[in-house]
């Protein structure tokens, strides 16, 4: 009866929502309490075996908002009497922090707050025990606390903004793009978590599937000209929609994306441009621009010139950085010839779309008139380049030809011809400033310049800044004034035992003049040789000719050398010749023709030199020995000692200029190595200016005695003293330096020593003591000493 009772609250429980409890007992003998059982057909009594725990799931909202811990269920045992000696344990997730057991009435509390989307659910284990022994009474068991869901939580989306785009003009009903939410409730339970998809902006042009979140066009032919970016609120709603379920919402920015079906428009119909007629080739003459509501490769155009009179003159090109069309000019322009264009131009797309061919042409047209303006323009030959022809025996003045150039403007200014004398530097030619005739200066040589390459100015009267230039080519014609001649020195030689009509050399000539059919020379002996000719000449009628003996036998002890005088003549108007002369000598030849002996020239020759090759040997024999000549007599020179060596030596520095010795060639009036080193003086060393007297002894001892002179003793004594003093003193300056030794006085018994005022004639003087006094006085001894020797004789 009780567990029948206990069965009834159980289900009680359920019906309410607020727990369930668990119930376990145990009768002596292992029968449940209250439970009896009827025997069988054999009388025997039914037994149950015992269950000691009864389990089932605890459930528990979350979110709980109350004050007190939620209630969550009870624990009960058989083996509870009441009497307080049962106690209730309670183990697992959350125990004695989330969860509390009454361990003598066994009923569990939460102490806080649950969230079922943190946890769904709680496994716990509980165990009867007795409190006093702390023995168990039931084996544990476990049982979960399941968490009941609540709508507690919105719609979340993936994205906060989605971006997506589609082409333009689509047809109703493209798929532009997806968005997706979710809810965080228990899919399981309820419509917490059932999602409902709704647009809230973006209508009418856009729409969304409720069920996938798929978002789709929803108006035909929208066109990105018109409106191109658009901005998309969709919404998400749990509980199925229904009113009271929670929402999230996101943004979807759509962007139509451009396609090719807007055709090239110009602006305008027709285009006015100008250009310089001096504008060269490729030069651009103006810009055009189509308009097109496309953008990107589709908006790329592409220009051409498709008529007009204009299509040899103009081109036009499109520049892709700007889709314009550039207007160049093609070949250059004459404002003289036309003034004036009309072309027809034509655009059209790069890329065009085949599905709105239907929509017409995606081409369009304009006219472009172009006006040539006039520039003055330099004066312009008739010619590129001129050339001419003028014989080279042309007098001066000569005309050689004429150069044209007009004004191509309208004004037409007349024409100032000149040369160019930078082309012209030895002027040669000179023009009519008028007409343009060039002429000849003075007359030409072929030989010297075959051609000339002139530069005519053409410049404008009316405006002397513009001019233009040509170029004139003079070729000098050829005229028959020069003479041929030998084409070489030629020297051969003849042996003494020379037959009759050998050939002993053959001549060829050479002519400065270039006939037009070629050269043809004549050779011929000269007529004052022809009489008792040695040799005779050949002509081989090729330019070339033979030397040929005439008689035999020749005589090197008569004569050595022979000249043979040629002829030589071309074969032009008017005829030219000159005479050439062949040297033969004569030599010894042995049997074979072999020349065996002849004279140094023919050696010479015979070994292949020419006298000018022996006289440029000679020259370099003499320079060589110049050479060698004055090696030696260079270094003859230096080692003589010179004047100063080092200087650092002071000494050696001290140049005197007013010497009065000997002159120049008396170079031994003193010893330079006694002032570079005057330690190494030797004693004995006699002066370089005094004569030594065991070489030289006194004139008194080499004359004999001289007649009666005037006694002179005061003289040489003031002399020899003055001498003495110098010679005698260390600070005294060279011996070759200027010594004054001057005597003056009244009642000097030398008097005046000028012979101008001498009373007696220079044949009474005795000037033979003049040679004692040294070398200085020398020439002077000699000047009147010897004067008496040449009186005498």
């Amino acid at each position: 009866m009780r567990t029948q009772l206990l069965l009834l609250l159980w289900v009680a429980l359920c019906l309410h929502g607020d727990a369930v409890a668990f119930f376990f007992g145990r009768t002596a003998g292992g029968a449940l309490a209250g439970s009896t059982g009827q025997g069988g057909g054999d009388g025997a009594a039914l037994r149950r075996s015992k269950r000691g725990w009864m389990w089932n799931h605890f459930f528990l909202l979350e979110e709980y908002t109350g004050t007190d811990y939620q209630y969550v269920g009870k624990l009960h045992s058989d083996q509870d009497r009441g009497d307080g000696s049962v106690k209730y344990v309670l183990n697992g997730d959350g125990a004695g922090t989330l969860f509390l057991i009454d361990e003598n009435s066994g009923d569990i509390h939460a102490t806080k707050r649950l969230d079922r989307e943190e946890k769904a659910y709680y496994t716990l284990r509980a165990q009867a025990v007795n409190k006093f022994t702390n023995h168990p009474l039931e084996p544990e068991s476990e049982f979960i606390i399941k968490i009941h869901d609540i709508n507690d939580n919105e719609p979340k989306f993936s994205k906060e903004v989605y971006t997506a785009s589609v082409p333009e003009m689509v047809e109703v009903g493209t798929n532009v793009a997806q968005v997706t939410a979710t809810d965080a409730d228990d899919p399981t339970y309820g419509n917490s978590a059932r999602l409902v998809y709704s647009i809230l902006q973006g209508q009418p042009y856009f729409s969304v599937e409720p069920d996938t979140g798929v978002i789709r066009t929803a108006l035909p032919n929208m066109n990105r000209e018109n409106r191109e970016h658009f901005q998309v609120v969709i919404q998400a709603k749990d509980m199925a929609g229904q009113m009271g379920g929670l929402s999230g919402t996101t943004t979807v920015n759509i962007t139509l994306s451009d396609v090719n079906d807007n055709p090239p428009r110009f602006p305008q119909s027709v285009y006015q441009f100008s250009v310089l007629e001096s504008a060269g080739t490729g030069s651009p003459v103006g810009r055009i621009k189509a308009t097109d509501a496309d953008i990107g490769v589709n908006a790329e155009m592409d220009y051409n010139v498709i008529g007009g009179d204009g299509l040899d003159a103009f081109d036009i090109v499109t520049d892709r950085a700007t889709q314009e069309g550039v207007l160049t000019v093609k070949k250059p322009l004459n404002f003289e010839r036309k003034s004036a264009y009309v072309l027809k131009v034509q655009v059209e797309n790069t890329r065009p779309d085949p599905r709105f061919s239907a929509a017409g042409p995606f081409r369009d047209t304009a006219t472009l008139k172009v006006t040539v303006e006039d520039v003055d323009e330099p004066p312009v030959f008739e010619r590129d380049g001129y050339v001419m022809e003028v014989k080279e025996d042309a007098d001066a003045g000569t005309t050689v030809g004429s150069v044209s150039a007009s004004d191509p403007d309208t004004s037409r200014s007349l024409i100032r011809y000149s040369i160019d004398r930078r082309t012209d530097m030895d002027r040669l030619f000179n023009i009519h400033p008028g007409n343009g005739t060039i002429f000849t200066l003075r007359p030409l040589d072929r030989e010297e310049t075959a051609w000339h390459n002139i530069s005519v100015t053409a410049t404008e009267f009316s405006n002397p800044r513009q001019l233009s230039r040509v170029r004139v080519f003079i070729r000098v014609l050829d005229v028959n004034d020069n003479a041929p001649t030998f084409a070489t020195v030629y020297e051969t030689f003849v042996c003494e035992n020379a037959k009759p009509a050998q050939r002993i050399q053959t001549v060829s000539a050479t002519d400065a003049d270039e006939p037009k059919g070629g050269h043809r020379f004549f050779f011929s002996l000269a007529p004052e040789a022809a009489v008792k000719a040695n040799f005779t000449v050949k002509d081989n009628r090729d330019n070339t000719a033979g030397i040929l003996t005439r008689r035999s036998g020749f005589s090197r002890a008569q004569k050595s050398v022979y000249l043979v005088p040629v002829v030589i003549s071309d074969g032009e108007f008017p005829m030219q010749s000159s005479t050439s002369t062949l040297t033969v000598r004569v030599c010894s030849c042995d049997r074979h023709g072999n020349m065996k002996a002849c004279s140094a020239e023919a050696y010479a020759l015979s070994a292949g030199l020419s006298t000018g090759a022996l006289v440029a040997i000679l020259l370099c024999v003499i320079i060589l020995l110049m050479i060698v000549v004055l090696f030696a007599a260079l270094r003859r020179q230096k080692k003589k000692e010179p004047l100063i060596i080092s200087k650092e030596d002071v000494r050696d520095n001290v140049v005197s200029y007013n010497d009065e010795g000997g002159g120049e060639e008396d170079t031994q009036a003193f010893d330079i190595g006694t002032l570079r080193n005057p330690e190494a003086t030797e004693d004995g060393k006699q002066r370089r200016d005094i004569i030594p007297e065991t070489l030289y002894p006194p004139a008194a001892a080499r004359r004999p005695p001289a007649g009666p002179s005037r006694d002179n003793a005061d003289v040489r004594d003031f002399i020899a003293g003055r001498l003495q003093e110098n010679d005698a003193d260390p600070t005294a300056p060279p011996y070759d330096s200027l010594a004054t030794y001057a005597y003056e006085g009244a009642g000097s018994v030398a008097h005046s020593l000028s012979s101008l005022e001498s009373a007696v004639a220079d044949g009474d003087q005795d000037y033979n003591y003049l040679s004692d006094w040294g070398p200085r006085f020398k020439k002077l001894a000699d000047m009147y000493g010897g004067e008496d020797s040449d009186r005498d004789s």
